[in-house]
């Protein structure tokens, strides 16, 4: 409604919600009194005086300490407050991670002069502790915990190490447009023929057997993931960095398989798509440098450091994870290229075809009378036609952020019980919000029907399920 009303007056500005400040603290570091700034490990904005970050740091000690009384084993997650919404985690013992929120306000013109209302309850915990808590996986997969930093040179390199991270990671992060899927931080899948993925799994035992040093492989086309080696919480936020940072930055016209044909040039030498993502740009520059990121997976057990080589052609990109022990050389690159590449070509023109065949059977769909999102807790797999992700910037959800906030609420609700259940909300006008909750599986349906009442909006999910996701829901 407060949408509509600016528009009709002019007089309304919405202002999104944004981050005032992000900091890394640790109390055991400055316990006595006029060391307080010893604890400081970062802080975002770093302008901001000495002394108010010493403050602000104290107050969120405080609050920590005060609310374990209450709760001795869960301490605080979030403090509300009437201009923004403070969120606390703390990844490693000791070690808290402070965002602060600036509530989204709403611009109004009195006499002439601005006022602003803050609208305190329009941000939902759960999506900006989710937020932060990838804040901490991402730095993580990039740099270790925070404990190694401190064994590999103490405070002074952990804090090198969040200054170089941070810096960078902080302006990525589009408070405007979290949602649900923040939430969830799931995997899209790319739905595959048995065929097909047999012909996928045979090829990376092959390249893991030609390229001896391979630990890890992960297979991906179109952005969505359909073969993983790696441990599901890796995976899970190694397909984040890869989705939404690493492929968008390199989006280019994509050649297409079917206009321009694999030929053999010479005997022998098939012409292939494949390129470095990460790595070197130009393999017959003898001086070419073969860096390549390092991340850390499984840091719970075994801690292992690799090398991340991405490597792609057309739409299929494949990750290659070597102990980091081992520096590829220029030579191990150009065995990759050419073992790799031309049947990496050969393979994605294959999924391409078969997914285009797959398409033409099921058949063109029309616009249907919902959109829903869908998550499965067990393999982390997520799908939504709620959102065009297209930009790495932003998730451009498809709906009003009302009806995106119902959805967030419902999954609070959800998270709350054990048990399976459904809940059906009537939103606006014209909207209405099923939230399904089966076993391990959620699912959440938008439906824009005018004069619908509860039976029609019911039928229409069953009829959904049975569509879509035929013998997941057993709820009936």
């Amino acid at each position: 409604l407060g949408m509509a009303a600016a528009g009709a007056t002019g007089q309304e500005k919405q202002l999104a919600p944004t981050l005032l400040s992000f900091f890394i603290y640790n109390p055991k570091l400055g316990p006595k009194e006029g060391e307080e700034e010893k604890k400081i490990l970062f802080y975002h904005p770093n302008e901001v005086e000495k002394n108010e970050k010493i403050r602000n740091v104290g107050l969120c000690e405080a609050i920590v300490q005060f609310t374990r009384t209450f709760s001795p084993t869960k301490p605080a997650k979030s403090l509300h407050t009437q201009k923004n919404r403070q969120f606390f985690h703390e990844p490693e013992e000791n070690f808290w991670m402070v965002m602060v929120v600036r509530n989204p306000i709403i611009e109004k013109h009195k006499d002439g002069k601005p006022v602003y209302e803050y609208q305190e309850e329009e941000l939902l915990d759960k999506v900006y502790s989710s937020v932060l808590q990838q804040c901490y996986s991402m730095y993580k997969l990039f740099n270790g915990t925070f404990l190694k930093a401190m064994e590999d040179g103490g405070v002074k390199v952990l804090k090198e190490r969040l200054e170089k991270f941070f810096h960078r990671y902080l302006q990525t992060l589009h408070l405007q447009s979290c949602d649900l899927l923040d939430v969830f931080c799931g995997i899209s899948f790319f739905p595959l023929d048995k065929m097909t993925y047999l012909k996928i799994q045979s090829f990376i035992n092959r390249m893991e057997e030609s390229l001896n040093i391979v630990k890890y492989t992960a297979f991906l086309y179109n952005d969505q993931l359909i073969w993983s080696g790696l441990e599901q919480d890796d995976m899970r936020i190694l397909y984040k960095y890869l989705t939404t940072s690493l492929f968008p930055r390199h989006m280019e016209p994509e050649l297409a398989g079917r206009d321009s044909p694999v030929r053999a040039e010479m005997p022998g030498n098939l012409q292939h798509y494949g390129r470095f993502l990460t790595g070197p740009l130009n393999l017959n520059d003898p001086e070419a440098k073969c860096r390549f990121p390092k991340i850390f997976v499984n840091t719970d057990d075994t801690y292992e450091e690799l090398h991340l080589i991405v490597y792609k052609a057309m739409s299929a990109a494949v990750c290659f994870m070597i102990d980091a022990s081992i520096p590829p050389t220029l030579e191990f690159c150009r065995k990759l290229d050419s073992i790799v590449g031309p049947q990496l070509t050969v393979l994605a023109s294959d999924i391409c075809e078969q997914y285009n065949i797959n398409k033409r059977i099921s058949g063109a769909e029309k616009e249907p009378q919902f959109k829903f999102i869908y998550f499965n807790h067990m393999n982390l797999a997520e799908k939504s036609t709620i959102h065009m992700r297209k930009t790495p910037s932003v998730s451009l959800a498809s709906v009003h952020p009302d009806l995106m906030k119902i959805l967030g609420d419902i999954n609070s609700d959800f998270s709350r019980v054990d048990e399976d259940e459904e809940i059906i909300v009537k939103a606006m006008s014209d909207y209405w919000v099923v939230g399904k909750k089966s076993d391990q599986r959620e699912l959440y349906v938008i439906l824009n029907q005018k004069n619908a009442n509860l039976i029609e909006v019911n039928e229409e999910v069953k009829k959904l399920c049975a569509t879509q996701f035929n013998n997941i829901f057993f709820l009936d």
